[in-house]
């Protein structure tokens, strides 16, 4: 009973702060979006990702630093007293958001594995300057609707080429394309889609949506460097939307032009204004809100989490006895 007490009261207590904070950050994301518009779109897309894990990292650090030791010390033992129906019914709300997300997971990873085998049958490697395998997928899969260039995989990624793309485009276009790819499997980007996939929330779709959206406009950006190559990439964007506008990717996959018409047309839009001072290097910009601000914050919280813990594990551990009864 004792250990059925805590797994019920451990699990109302993240679903709770789970929920809460999703809440929050549903309603919040946009303003921080806005901000975050005048810094580089690699920094605005790890903001996006952070502040939608944000809620799942924090309810799971606050359950397992918090609220399991508050329970293992100072819950009786001995004591045999009913368990009220809240923390029964936020345990199984909590069990079935975990199922759902492993779920979607898994329906995710099993769709991905099945489109990738399909498209790489037969598929015949590239020479490249990139360390990612670069296939060219056979004329015998093309009637399937494969991508004309993506990055695929998370294990072993590797960059999936068709012929028809490599045809249309120039030797330039083709390799700023690549580099574009190769940034996205840099980056980890698949990965973090399955992440997300792990962790439904309802009203995320949107924030979810805009982080792809910066994660294509982070990827433009570290694939140029000079405004040749921007035109270059430009370019080959609008030979392939033409070309991508009747596939469909997996979600677990970053297909070079796989985007809406309104994003689309603001990527061309920006590659083609591209200049050194508005796509500089991230490590140029001076931000109040740089990595050791950031440290020297986490390190303040963990000072006065260090002091104040026993009394904090006291005041949580009333908290979780009024939600028992």
């Amino acid at each position: 009973m004792f250990a059925a007490r805590g797994i019920a009261v451990s699990c109302s207590v993240f679903l709770i702060v789970y929920a809460v904070l999703s809440l929050a950050v549903s309603l919040c994301w946009r303003a921080v979006w806005l901000h975050s518009q005048r810094h580089p779109a690699r920094r605005a897309a790890d903001l996006l990702f952070a502040l939608r894990m944000f809620p799942l990292v924090f309810a799971a650090v606050s359950t397992l630093a918090i609220t399991v030791p508050s329970f293992l010390l100072l819950e009786p033992r001995a004591v045999d007293e009913p368990m009220g129906g809240i923390p029964v019914i936020l345990g199984i709300c909590c069990a079935a958001l975990g199922a759902l997300g492993t779920g979607n997971a898994g329906i995710a990873l099993r769709r991905a594995s099945r489109r990738l085998a399909m498209w790489t049958r037969e598929a015949q490697p590239v020479d490249s300057f990139t360390r990612v395998p670069v296939l060219r997928i056979s004329q015998a899969v093309l009637a399937n609707f494969v991508p004309a260039m993506t990055a695929s995989g998370i294990v072993r990624p590797k960059i999936l080429l068709s012929g028809l793309a490599e045809s249309m485009l120039t030797a330039n276009e083709l390799q700023t394309s690549l580099r574009h790819e190769l940034e996205h499997v840099r980056r980890r980007d698949n990965l973090k889609k399955l992440i997300l996939s792990c962790v439904p929330f309802p009203g995320m779709r949107v924030l979810e949506g805009t982080w792809l959206e910066a994660t294509e406009m982070a990827a433009d950006d570290a694939a140029v460097s000079n405004a040749g190559e921007a035109l270059d990439l430009a370019s080959a964007l609008i030979k392939l939307s033409r070309v991508e506008a009747i596939q469909h990717p997996s979600d677990l996959t970053a297909a070079l032009a796989h985007s809406s018409g309104s994003v689309m047309k603001t990527r061309v839009e920006r590659l083609i204004a591209w200049s050194d001072d508005h796509f500089a290097s991230p490590h140029r910009f001076s931000s109040s809100c740089g990595p050791e601000y950031g440290l020297g914050a986490i390190l303040a919280m963990f000072a006065v989490l260090t002091v104040t813990y026993g009394q904090l594990l006291v005041r949580v551990h009333t908290i979780t006895e009024w939600l028992v009864r």
